[in-house]
Formats: structure tokens, C-alpha cells, sequence
């Protein structure tokens, strides 16, 4: 075991995955080189449309012990991942590690099932809700890999993570392969996560169920990064795309605490003309965005861009002259998926230019602001968002530490208690992002800012900032103190921060009985 720079002693080695300890947010340097799939021709003339999934199976070569990959743009209503599953579960084929950008509750009954028939075997991608707890209790032979959006990227360009068939989801393509996700029913947005996976898998299966006349523009990924198409009844349901978390707040209290990070933000001279963050999902994050559009739209202030996960709320911005342009990784809403087709200043990104640390420029490291929001936090800054205080992995870290390591300011919002539960504690479950990264924290009893950020204390005095310790006080005095989990000597998880090098575990919790 070897302690890292937040103080998580972690294994040298878990089954056959080697792990290299966290040592700051850009302590660890680019190293090694870029890899590329394999050299492939494609002849006049020859076809790439495809009858079926299964014709596209058996043509990439998939076979047993190899790897596929999905992106999650459809969220909570894609239906490929179950559709391809089911096919390579009919051929008998075996041991395959799913190397998805996420999978959510929608996939839980198909891939609970294909864990237990043998099919899938190993995970590395981030997981949500129902299947998180069934591996928590059940872990695989491997622990899963948990990396934030930028870390994938830079995993897969360094060879540490490989894609033999990359299954792709898009809501138009023609037979060549060029395809996007903003035209037909299913669209779903930018094809973010998907990029790379056509970059760097060795074979490339584009799934639609939009065919359109060659060439299929607007272009997301094109021809050249495709081996196969194949043409489906249906991709998945759009309205499955913005669930329950992608409605502002109306609880007072977490309004209070959207307004308290705009005024801060204003307080700390950040919004002027040219101003930059990123935007996120969920009721606080949403309710900021509300507050930070009104504010900007009183002083006269013009945002250089705004990163996302987009949402109507930051299309209104644009189209009200507090934006000049949005950078678009992944879509949120319908609002925002129009928006991205037919306004110019709207712009879709790949996750590679997202927050790849150890490329030759990411989006994160422009954002004035970002700000995000905590399953827990500790005394010394530290986020969980991967596991709940009872230790089950139900989330995956996403863009959180790359947002948070990249932006000059970085707000975490949370009550400091949820119900029986204290959030601000002595030290949190799980380490997702590093409290180095971490500046302001805005909760329910005020704010906290890092020892470190000298000068925002000084600039937020008129804020009465307490003390981290202060708010942990009050947390407890509400809750009571957390009581330890024990653990078993199994592993569910391994948590990577976006330069690959791992800032905690995730053990199984001892089950009473």
C-alpha cells in the first residue's frame, strides 16, 4: 500500500490493474506516447451498410475476452447498449469488458443479467444509480474504473484503456458513416464522448436509425472513423435524456445558496465582460445558472463562453446577449440540442478538448468559474460525488475534477446535512476531487473558503466566512457524528483523477448477517 497526496492508502495492484497513486492536481507530467487503432482501407465501392447488429459483430471480429464501448448521450433512454448485449449474448460469446463513458438505470435489468450469464465481466466507465449498488455487493473479479470525462480521453490516447469495437450511437448517418446526433427523432446533441471512441477504438460501429442520402452533414464524426453502419428501428427516447436532476431547485434554502455563489462570484470581480464557466446538471447548479443570467444581464456583462452539459437555461443566455458562445460536450435538454443545429455560436466539442490535462490545451483551463455540487465534502476540501456515505459506488465522477482542477475559481454547493446525514464531516467516504482543486464551498450556514485562497478570503470578508470546521461542527451537532463503515478485503472501484493516477478505492462494505 502506498499512501497518496490526500492521504488514501492505495494497493500498488488490484487483480491485473496497476495503480499509480495521486500526487497533486499537476504533479504527475505527461509521459509515454499517443496510440492509434489500426490502419484500415476502404476501397471504392465497397459497403459498409450492414443488415443487423449481428452482421456488425461478427464483421468487427468481437470475440470472447475483447472490449466494446457506448456513450451515454441518450442517457436514460438509450437502447442500444441492451440491443447489442442481447446479440452477443445469442453468439455465445463471452468475458467482454464494457469500456462505456456511463451507463445509467435504463441499462441496470440488461447488464445485471449479462454480469450473471458471464457475458460482461469487467467494467471501466462510470456507473449510476441501481447497477453501482448491485456491483457494490456483488463486486467483479476486477474492480471498476471509475475516470472523470478528461482522464478517459487521455486513457484511451495512451493505450491504458483499449476499445476493440466501439458500438456508437447517432441519430442520423449516411451509409459512409458520417453522422451526427442533432437531426431526427432520437437527437440527442453533441457527440462528445463519442469522438474519442472513434478516434482510438480498433473497429467502429456507427448505430442509427435515421439513414440519410450521402453525405449526412452537419458532420460529428466522419467517414474515415468508421468501419460499419447499421440501420436500427429505434436508438433510444430523447425524453429520457433530462431526468428528475435537470430542474432548478425550488427548495429555498438551496435558492439561497444558487444566490449566495452569484453574489460571490460578483463580489470577487469575476463578472465583467468576458467572463467564462461551466455549467452543470442538478437543481443548485441550474438555479446558479438563473441567478448568474439575471446578474449579468443587470450590470450589462457579456460571457466570452460557457462550457457544459448545456441546458436551455444557458441557450437563453446566448440568444439574450450575456454569451457569445457556448462550447457543447453533451446535451441536457431539447432546448439546447435545437440550439447546437441552428445557431452558429453554439459549438460541439469533444471531451478530448473538454479536459484532457495532458493534451496541448483544454477548455477546462480557460473557465474563470465552475460550480458543482458534493455528495460529501471534508475538512480538508475534499468532494465525494462517486459513493453515499453508506460506501456503495453510485456515481461516476464525470467532469467534476477537470472542471474543478481547470477553473481559476471553483464553487461546491450543499447543505451541510441531508436528513440523518452529516455532508460536511471529518473526512469523506470516497476521494473524488482532490481539495487542492476545491476554493469556495457555499452551504446552508454560510460559506467556507480554502486556507489557501488568502485572497478570497479577503474579497468575500463582508461574507463571514467560518471556518471548515465550524460548519463540520454545526453538521454534527444536527446528525451526530458518522459512525465508521468496516469493509471487507474486496475491491468495487478504483477512482482516477483526469491525469490517471488514482485518488482513492472503493471497498466493499460488510453487509450485517
Amino acid at each position: 500500500m502506498v499512501m497518496n497526496a490526500v492521504g488514501r492508502e492505495i494497493p500498488e495492484k488490484i487483480a491485473s490493474i496497476e495503480l499509480e497513486p495521486f500526487r497533486g492536481a499537476f504533479a504527475t507530467p505527461p509521459r509515454g506516447n499517443t496510440i492509434s487503432k489500426n490502419i484500415w482501407s476502404h476501397n471504392p465501392g465497397k459497403k459498409k451498410l450492414l443488415s443487423s447488429i449481428s452482421e456488425a459483430i461478427d464483421k468487427s471480429g468481437l470475440k470472447s475476452g475483447m472490449n466494446i464501448s457506448f456513450h451515454h448521450h441518450l442517457r436514460n433512454g438509450d437502447y442500444v447498449v441492451a440491443m447489442v448485449l442481447d446479440e452477443i449474448a445469442k453468439k455465445g460469446i463471452k468475458d467482454i469488458g464494457m469500456r462505456h463513458s456511463s451507463v445509467f438505470a435504463i441499462h441496470t435489468e440488461a447488464l445485471i443479467e449479462h454480469i450473471k450469464n458471464g457475458v460482461v465481466t469487467s467494467f471501466e466507465g462510470n456507473l449510476n444509480g441501481p447497477l453501482g449498488k448491485y456491483i457494490s455487493e456483488n463486486p467483479c473479479k476486477e474492480p471498476v474504473v471509475i475516470r472523470t470525462h478528461g482522464a478517459r480521453t487521455l486513457d484511451l490516447e495512451r493505450g491504458n484503456m483499449h476499445i476493440d469495437v466501439a458500438f456508437l450511437a447517432a441519430s442520423a448517418s449516411d451509409d459512409s458513416g458520417n453522422c451526427n446526433g442533432v437531426l431526427g427523432e432520437s437527437k440527442f446533441g453533441p457527440m462528445g464522448f463519442a469522438i474519442a471512441d472513434s478516434w482510438f477504438a480498433e473497429r467502429v460501429v456507427i448505430i442509427t436509425d435515421n439513414l440519410q442520402p450521402y453525405p449526412c452533414t452537419p458532420i460529428s464524426i466522419p467517414e474515415h472513423r468508421v468501419n460499419y453502419v447499421v440501420n436500427v428501428d429505434n436508438i433510444g427516447d430523447p425524453k429520457g435524456i433530462a431526468t428528475g436532476t435537470m430542474k432548478i431547485t425550488e427548495d429555498p434554502v438551496r435558492l439561497r445558496i444558487a444566490q449566495q455563489v452569484v453574489d460571490a462570484m460578483d463580489a470577487i470581480g469575476q463578472l465583467e465582460d468576458g467572463f467564462s464557466f461551466q455549467a452543470g446538471a442538478g437543481g443548485m447548479s441550474l438555479a446558479v445558472v438563473k441567478f448568474l443570467h439575471e446578474r449579468m444581464l443587470e450590470k450589462g456583462v457579456v460571457g466570452s463562453f460557457a462550457m457544459g452539459g448545456i441546458t436551455g437555461q444557458v441557450v437563453d443566455m446566448l440568444h439574450e446577449g450575456t454569451l457569445r458562445k457556448i462550447l457543447d460536450a453533451q446535451a441536457f435538454d431539447i432546448p439546447a440540442i435545437d440550439s447546437l443545429l441552428n445557431d452558429p455560436d453554439h459549438v460541439e466539442v469533444s471531451h478530448y478538448h473538454f479536459g484532457n490535462p495532458h493534451s496541448r490545451g483544454c477548455i477546462t483551463h480557460q473557465q474563470d468559474a465552475c460550480f458543482l455540487g458534493a455528495t460529501e465534502v471534508d475538512v480538508d476540501f475534499n468532494v465525494n460525488v462517486n459513493t453515499h456515505s453508506d460506501g456503495l459506488l453510485l456515481h461516476g465522477s464525470g467532469g467534476h475534477p477537470d472542471a474543478a482542477a481547470g477553473s481559476k475559481v471553483t464553487f461546491i454547493t450543499t447543505p451541510i446535512t441531508r436528513k440523518t446525514n452529516p455532508i460536511v464531516r471529518d473526512s469523506v467516504t470516497t476521494v473524488t476531487t482532490p481539495g487542492e482543486c476545491v476554493d469556495v464551498i457555499a452551504t446552508d450556514q454560510g460559506i467556507t473558503i480554502n486556507p489557501k485562497r488568502q485572497d478570497l478570503w479577503k474579497l468575500l470578508a463582508e461574507f463571514d466566512p467560518k471556518p471548515i470546521e465550524a460548519l463540520r461542527d454545526m453538521a454534527y451537532d444536527i446528525t451526530g457524528a458518522p459512525e465508521p463503515l468496516e469493509y471487507t478485503d474486496k475491491f468495487v472501484g478504483v477512482i482516477k483523477f483526469r491525469d490517471g493516477t488514482v485518488t482513492d478505492v472503493v471497498r466493499e462494505v460488510k453487509r450485517e448477517g
